[in-house]
């Protein structure tokens, strides 16, 4: 009876075509790899939350317990891969390393907002990878959702969906309360069986790396998408960077498996170091071919730097902790994305795990802000940041990391001083001069007057308008009478006092100084 469940479970888990039903060439089908990308708090993770929920816990023990990048779901007996990045930023830097890791991505919009900044970025993304789209209209139980106002804003995007003539699909969904997600799923299923993916399962395993950290007692850990072949535990396996044997393999809920099939996301331990995230992996025949195979790669790879620093600039220093490496590369990306003309960024330190006690001791020493990822502060290190007053941020969204960071940088920059114009007087008497002030009558011909504003007085001098000189408009009355403004067309009396002797004929320009926070 345990045998019979052990062999259920595991037909469960894989869920794939069996090999009798290959065509020429040893080809099967194989479950879609998804991507869901979107604006910040438009629900990709409410979304994703609950096809987990739904179609994994319930049917799975034990459910997911960390953040692995990627899991599979089940939905009508077939399945579906959802790769589950931080943001936009991690599927770009994947992307980048020539690693084609989704087939298909679904594109999640707010019904009550519409197209935002990151919508617009995600577009791009997908537009680039070259891949279809579906677009999830989701929040559409909120009282302002407008689906169709959003599809409109989408054709402006070169996005068309379906319902307006378009060839991309598009659904009205709720994450919250899980409305059409079902419908969602079948959706994607549809568009996977048009795309008419397929793999072989007898070649030799080939995939990409999602995932990866170095766990405390495990050692090196990442997680694998399988793209091609079938991945067996013991296999020698390597990428650009690293190489290793398989020493533990394990399904995306941690159950030990001996092999994992094409679009099947697994977790790997046995790499002798931890490998970058879209990195592409090959399984080799021996450890010395896969070693050769590794330093041939490393030869031709490219020195990435991330964040320059410039001469002669403010400079911003940070200390970067996240929860994994594909987390840290997409926070690199993002903050690699700001404008670094008045001010520079530098990043003294860059790891995976919690915040420690060195980490503090480094951010005290180079002045630099503590900056973490989806991790923890380990008790002492916060005792020591709060006595030495030291700053720790925590974030659990990139977008709010980088737009912390954007005013962090911000603060360097001196207030800009910005003139605005309200009025003019055409001054026609002058009623008293003292040693620096002046008693003026005129009349306002354009704008208005404000009590408390600061006036510049225009003289024609060889026909031709100038400036005379500056000054502050001390008191303003009309009709004897004390005004905190007076409009245009009105008469009225201003105290001067100012550098400058007002004549009889000049011209008031009356105005105001804000000062704004700088801008990057």
């Amino acid at each position: 009876m345990v045998k019979m469940a052990k062999a259920e479970k595991n037909k469960n888990l894989i869920r794939l075509p069996t090999p009798s039903v290959q065509t020429d060439g040893g080809q099967v089908s194989r479950p879609p790899v998804v991507v869901v990308l979107g604006h910040v708090d438009h629900g990709k993770t409410t979304l994703l939350d609950w096809i987990r929920k739904t179609k994994v816990a319930e049917k799975e023990a034990g459910g997911i317990t960390q953040h692995i990048g990627a899991y599979q779901v089940s939905h009508q007996n077939k399945k579906i891969t959802f790769i589950d990045t931080p943001g936009h930023e991690a599927f770009s830097a994947m992307r980048s390393r020539g690693a084609k890791v989704a087939d298909l991505a679904v594109l999640v919009i707010a019904a009550e907002e519409g197209v935002k900044p990151q919508t617009k970025e995600a577009i791009s993304y997908i537009k680039k990878a070259g891949i279809p789209q579906i677009v999830a209209i989701n929040k559409i139980d909120l009282p302002k959702a407008d689906p169709a106002k959003v599809k409109l804003a989408l054709e402006k995007e070169d996005v068309q969906v379906e319902s307006l003539g378009g060839k991309i699909p598009s659904i009205e969904i709720s994450a919250k309360t899980g409305k059409n997600v079902s419908e969602l799923l079948e959706l994607i299923l549809l568009v996977a069986e048009m795309e008419d993916l397929k793999a072989d399962l007898k070649s030799p395993a080939e995939g990409v790396i999602i995932e990866s950290y170095l766990d405390s007692q495990r050692g090196a850990t990442c997680t694998l998408l399988v793209k091609n072949g079938t991945l067996k535990s013991g296999e020698i396996i390597g990428t650009p960077s690293i190489f290793g044997k398989i020493k533990i393999l394990e399904d995306f809920q941690g159950n030990p498996i001996r092999e994992a099939f094409p679009s099947m996301p697994c977790i790997l331990l046995g790499f002798q170091g931890v490998p970058g995230v879209g990195e592409k992996f090959k399984v080799f025949d021996s450890l010395e071919l896969a070693q050769k195979y590794t330093q041939t790669k490393q030869k031709k790879a490219d020195e990435r730097v991330v964040i320059e620093t410039g001469p002669e600039k403010k400079i911003l220093n940070l200390i970067l902790k996240t929860d994994v490496l594909g987390s840290l590369e997409a926070v690199e990306q993002v903050l690699k994305n700001l404008p670094q003309e008045r001010v520079s960024l530098r990043i003294l330190k860059k790891e995976v795990g919690e915040i420690t006690e060195s980490d503090v001791k480094l951010a005290q020493s180079g002045k630099a802000k503590i900056l973490g990822f989806r991790v923890k502060t380990n008790p002492v290190a916060r005792k020591l940041a709060d006595r030495e007053n030291i700053t720790i941020l925590n974030f659990d969204i990139i977008y709010d990391l980088s737009q912390k960071v954007r005013i962090l940088m911000e603060k360097f920059l001196e207030p800009e001083i910005e003139r605005v114009n309200l009025g003019k007087v055409k001054v026609s008497v002058i009623f008293r001069t003292e040693k620096n002030r002046q008693i003026i009558g005129g009349k306002v011909i354009e704008g208005e007057v404000r009590l408390g504003t600061k006036i510049e007085v225009i003289r024609i001098l060889a026909g031709k308008e100038e400036a005379a000189g500056k000054g502050k408009l001390i008191n303003l009355q009309k009709d004897k009478r004390d005004m905190g403004r007076v409009a245009k067309g009105e008469n009225c009396g201003v105290l001067y006092e100012g550098d400058v002797k007002i004549e009889e004929g000049d011209t008031l320009i009356i105005y105001t100084e804000e000062r704004r926070k700088g801008e990057l």
